[in-house]
């Protein structure tokens, strides 16, 4: 049965274990960094469902990607904002592909490495064929900020479905961290493109991995 349109938490108890070991099976399996594009004539030939993951710079992008693929720098994770200004390819078994888009919000980049970063997301994220769907991280510890918003309304005029994903949850107690999911729950519901459920994960913690993986699992291609 595919499951792919469906969200983790709507499936029942019997397809979410299933979905959980689908996932563990798939990140336990080889995952490789294939290639980097700065420009749009740089990206590779479309091949593999790909998920992209895009949020704000610092927001634990390559981080997640790590805890996922239970690698310590797999994808490059840094404490100096903005230190991703490509997008990454991963081949994750070859059945899905990985992709860590550059961050946005660095206060500190020129701006014309800003808008060239800016306008790559926009050509990739538009013309992609391949692109199944895009992760956007969110610190579960701040505010929602105006360039989170801005992307989400971009991911709209592309047509691409995104699904956001709180980071660093472990950093926040529970009643805060359900408060946060409900943000985003209502914020989400104004976004044509936005996937319904959203995740709750931390790469400090372990919290929602399984769930991500499983999601992931979902997308890609049938093994065998």
């Amino acid at each position: 049965m595919s499951m792919n349109g469906t969200g983790f938490s709507a499936l029942t108890e019997q397809e979410q274990a299933a979905a959980t070991e689908a996932g563990r099976l798939l990140f336990a399996g080889p995952c490789d960094f294939f290639h980097g594009a700065q420009a749009l004539d740089q990206l590779p030939p479309p091949g593999l469902p790909e998920i992209a993951f895009a949020g704000r710079s610092n927001v634990g992008k390559s981080s997640l990607v790590n805890a996922m693929t239970g690698r310590r720098s797999l994808a490059r994770a840094s404490s100096h904002p903005g230190r991703t200004q490509q997008l990454n390819f991963f081949d994750l078994g070859g059945r899905l592909v990985l992709v860590d888009m550059p961050g946005y919000g660095f206060a500190r980049a020129a701006k014309a490495v800003k808008e060239d970063w800016q306008g790559l997301m926009f050509s990739y994220l538009r013309g992609r064929p391949t692109l199944s769907r895009v992760m956007l991280l969110l610190d579960a510890r701040v505010e929602i900020k105006t360039n989170d918003r801005e992307a989400m309304e971009l991911l709209d005029r592309a047509a691409v479905v995104f699904q956001c994903v709180l980071t660093k949850c472990d950093a926040i107690g529970q009643r805060q961290l359900e408060k946060k999911q409900a943000e985003v729950a209502a914020l989400v519901a104004g976004h044509a493109a936005a996937f319904p459920e959203t995740l709750s994960t931390s790469s400090e913690s372990g919290l929602g991995i399984e769930t991500l993986r499983a999601t992931l699992a979902m997308l890609a291609t049938p093994a065998g």
